[in-house]
C-alpha cells in the first residue's frame, strides 16, 4: 500500500505543480491531496512537503485552520475569472458557460468562505 500512496501523492504533486500554469487544474487542492497520500505512504516525502517553500505553508495553513491565503484566493479566483472571460470571448455556447459558471462560482464561494490564516503562521 505504501506504493500506491507514493504514486498517488506524486501524481497529485505532478498536476498539482502543472495548475500553477493551466487554470483548470486546482493546484491547492492536488498539493493538498499529495500531503495527504505522502502522510499514508512515505513520511520523508511528507516532511520534505511540509518543508517546501512554495507548498509547505499552504498544507500547514490548511492543517492548522482551514485557511487559505489572501495570495492563493487572488490567484484562483482571478484565474476563474480569466477563463470565464476567455470562454465569452471565443463564444462558447451559453449552456457550455453556464456549466463554467455554476463550476468555478461554486468553487470561488468555497475558497473565498475559508478563513485566512491567522497572523505569524
Amino acid at each position: 500500500m505504501r506504493i500506491f500512496w507514493i504514486i498517488c501523492g506524486s501524481l497529485a504533486l505532478a498536476l498539482g505543480v502543472l495548475g500553477i500554469a493551466l487554470p483548470l487544474l486546482p493546484t491547492t487542492p492536488l498539493v493538498l491531496l499529495a500531503a495527504f497520500c505522502y502522510a499514508r505512504g512515505s513520511e520523508r516525502m511528507h516532511r520534505w512537503l511540509l518543508r517546501n517553500r512554495v507548498f509547505g505553508p499552504m498544507i500547514r495553513d490548511w492543517h492548522a485552520e482551514g485557511a487559505i491565503s489572501a495570495r492563493a484566493r487572488t490567484l484562483a479566483v482571478g484565474t476563474m475569472g480569466g477563463v470565464f472571460a476567455i470562454g465569452l470571448a471565443l463564444g462558447l455556447p451559453w449552456q457550455a458557460l453556464l456549466f463554467q459558471g455554476v463550476a468555478m462560482g461554486g468553487a470561488a464561494i468555497f475558497i473565498l468562505t475559508r478563513p485566512l490564516p491567522k497572523q505569524g503562521s
